[in-house]
């Protein structure tokens, strides 16, 4: 990479993440309280923004776009700073909602604890949503910013990311914003389009625009659902890609113009083919995270039943702690490649109601075929998961299971945690919290 100005030296790495916070506008996320099958995965720039509570993890707000730089020594305004790395998001008003949320917030505190300054683009809402970040603030009650500073933005808009871009100067830019949640995107077709695959493409052309295209190292956070209807098992970086909902089209788009850009400008700038990977953060009305709240309801005497789609999807679930590291590693190599990140193991959306029952101690037996299956309380019979068809896909992806051999190969990324410990961090969590407040 050729070295700039004083403010972009090679040693200094600034982290732009988009999609810092990750939440629904609240209509949308009360329409979406009941949806199923989701994808993977506001605060003001001042600081007068009321007290709010403390809040447990399922309830601490989510980032979603970063910058970073390591600390360097540069001049602002003729004050000698230091700065260390930079972490930007970006939120749209209904973009990482689900994968997204997590990441961003994950992100950020991996970031902070190797000495970043978090810089996050949000979007202006009514309402605040900062929830998953609020424990990143110097002082969170106060909302006061330290090394984490939020700005306002939007991935529809052009000119908000050339001036954000120009005035932080990153060396690293994470574009986790997105509106990600795939049954959601075939209401929101032309939504989901602006903003997964032209909103990729405005931040690449901002980062030329400021004359940074030889300095920022580029993250884009791909999908696996851009396997689809599944060409070969299991999925790796070569293998063809067909996507089955609007969502995953707006993101192959998304994958190739970084492809392009790549190869078009020489920009460092990689895709990572994350797999689904889930935590206690993640977005409510995503199949994972609406199990472990119904379940966790269930066991403290607060609902009897919960309904699902689709319960024979399979999918390659991990932890989003685990996979932001490998979206850092990505950007930390020598030369631009696209990694898929995954465990290599697959399990269905049954298995993991059968695994969050077992945290409680029931058992669930399964009665029936098709839509009139039901799943019962083993011992006294009551009925606790059945079907409703309003939660199938239009197009449905069966199988998703990764090979992530080739980033252990380059980097030596492996995953950590495994299904059985990220379904116990996701029950433990939600039993908290539904102790807590019943109505949550």
């Amino acid at each position: 990479m050729n070295s700039g100005d004083s403010t972009c030296s090679a040693d200094r790495k600034v982290a732009l993440l988009t999609g810092i916070t990750g939440q629904f506008d609240s209509d949308f996320e009360n329409d979406l309280k009941e949806s199923d099958h989701g994808t993977e995965n506001e605060q003001s720039a001042d600081e007068s923004q009321p007290n709010l509570p403390a809040q447990n993890e399922a309830e601490i707000p989510y980032i979603d776009n970063v910058l970073a730089i390591p600390s360097a020594h540069v001049r602002d305004q003729d004050v000698d700073i230091k700065l260390h790395q930079v972490v930007l998001r970006m939120k749209q008003p209904i973009s990482g909602s689900g994968q997204n949320v997590a990441d961003g917030s994950y992100l950020a505190e991996f970031l902070l604890a190797k000495g970043y300054e978090v810089h996050g683009i949000i979007r202006r809402a009514s309402t605040f949503n900062t929830a998953r970040i609020q424990h990143l603030y110097a002082d969170p009650k106060s909302h006061r910013q330290g090394r984490m500073k939020l700005h306002y933005g939007d991935m529809t808009d052009s000119s908000c990311l050339v001036k954000i871009i120009s005035t932080v100067k990153p060396s690293e830019i994470y574009n986790l914003a997105a509106q990600s949640h795939v049954k959601v995107s075939f209401d929101l077709s032309e939504y989901t389009a602006e903003v997964d695959a032209v909103g990729t493409l405005r931040l690449l052309d901002a980062i030329r625009t400021s004359g940074l295209d030889k300095q920022v190292k580029f993250y884009q956070a791909s999908t696996s659902e851009l396997y689809g209807k599944v060409q070969e098992v299991p999925q790796k970086e070569t293998t063809p890609f067909y996507p089955r909902s609007p969502y995953a089209c707006a993101k192959l788009y998304g994958y190739w113009i970084v492809v392009n850009y790549r190869e078009a400008y020489n920009m460092f700038a990689c895709n990572g083919i994350l797999f689904n990977h889930e935590s206690p953060r993640r977005g409510e009305s995503f199949v994972t995270r609406k199990i472990t709240r119904s379940v966790s309801k269930i066991a403290l005497g607060q609902l009897e039943c919960l309904e699902l789609g689709n319960l024979d999807s399979k999918r390659d679930w991990g932890h989003a702690k685990d996979y932001v590291e490998a979206m850092w590693l990505m950007l930390q190599q020598s030369e631009p490649e696209d990694f898929v990140i995954a465990t290599g193991e697959t399990h269905s959306v049954r298995e993991f109601v059968e695994a969050a029952f077992r945290h409680i101690g029931k058992e669930i037996v399964w009665e029936g075929a098709g839509e009139s299956e039901v799943g019962k309380e083993k011992g006294t019979g009551v009925v606790r998961v059945k079907i409703n068809p309003k939660y199938f896909r239009p197009t449905e992806v069966d199988l998703l299971l990764g090979d992530p051999s080739k980033a252990k190969e380059k980097f030596g990324w492996t995953p950590k945690v495994t299904f059985k410990e990220l379904v116990k961090d996701m029950m433990d969590s939600d039993l908290e919290l539904m102790k807590k407040n019943p109505a949550a």
